[in-house]
């Protein structure tokens, strides 16, 4: 399963950036921009989350290897969809936006983390 999300992830990365490159070619007025994130708390987590004594230890397990340690919302992601839709990222195309919690940016700045 996760070679199968690993791989549909890159797709969808370069797809990103090959569908912005040829549209900018072809001179068309469209911009194509994608948005990653990574746990976000919607109801496809509750059956691995349950609503026993354990579910905020079981949270914490699945977001551990994050920086921010917690899930991301809905509202924050929708909130971050709407800066690459909007007329003043108007020159903004072929970009990535990553809401994972820090993940990507690693541990090394992080001691202890």
């Amino acid at each position: 399963m996760a070679a199968a999300y690993a791989s549909s992830k890159a797709a969808i990365r370069n797809h990103t950036k090959t569908v912005a490159l040829y549209c900018a070619a072809q001179g068309l007025n469209v911009r194509c921009n994608s948005v990653h994130p990574a746990a976000v708390l919607t109801p496809m987590w509750e059956p691995m989350l349950g609503d026993g004594p354990d579910r905020t230890a079981r949270m914490a397990a699945l977001v551990a290897d994050t920086q921010l340690r917690r899930f991301g919302t809905p509202d924050e992601v929708a909130a971050v969809c709407i800066l690459p839709a909007s007329d003043e990222a108007a020159s903004m195309t072929g970009s990535e936006i990553s809401l994972d919690g820090g993940s990507l940016a690693g541990t090394a700045a992080c001691p202890g983390g």
